[in-house]
């Protein structure tokens, strides 16, 4: 989502050749520790040359992301418009994010998503966890129940994979 906004605000994507004309090209990142729901984590935040990059995400001085995340993903998932996010945005926590900058993120995260769709897996985990999620939905205009089936491995160095995720009906064994 960094990158994303850091696109919007230089007007340009990154490996563009737009970035000859721009006069403010990217400068690098810097690592950032931040303390989200599931602990502790170290983000890349990129920077410009100018100085001028404020990211709404993540702010700066703060070690606690919005936690806009999930809900900023989510509304795109549901098939809501680039301006009704805005609107939400501006709404639920009075954040100004242009129509462009949304655009911007959310096609970093469609790409991030494929990359992860398609990325080989190791040959070997050492521990698999499977289970299911279970979310009430409605349809045609009943409640009922479907499962989030979710496959989870341990690499040999100690972090954890998502192996793969599937819907179903019922939860079952």
């Amino acid at each position: 989502m960094l990158q994303g906004e850091m696109d919007s605000h230089l007007g340009y994507e990154k490996g563009s050749k737009e970035v000859i004309n721009s006069g403010n090209p990217r400068n690098d990142s810097y690592p950032k520790k931040i303390q989200g729901k599931h602990g502790e984590a170290i983000i890349e935040v990129p920077r410009d040359r100018e100085g001028g990059f404020e990211p709404v995400v993540v702010l700066k001085l703060q070690s606690r992301g919005l936690s806009i995340e999930r809900l900023f993903i989510s509304l795109y998932v549901k098939g809501m418009s680039v301006s009704d996010i805005e609107s939400e945005m501006h709404e639920i926590y009075g954040v100004n994010l242009s129509t462009s900058a949304i655009s911007h993120i959310t096609n970093k995260v469609s790409q991030q998503a494929v990359e992860w769709q398609n990325c080989t897996l190791d040959n070997l985990h050492l521990i698999v966890w499977m289970d299911g999620i279970v979310f009430k939905v409605r349809d045609n205009g009943k409640v009922i129940n479907n499962t989030v089936y979710l496959c989870v491995g341990l690499n040999k160095d100690g972090f954890k994979e998502v192996l793969d995720m599937w819907a179903g009906e019922t939860e079952s064994s």
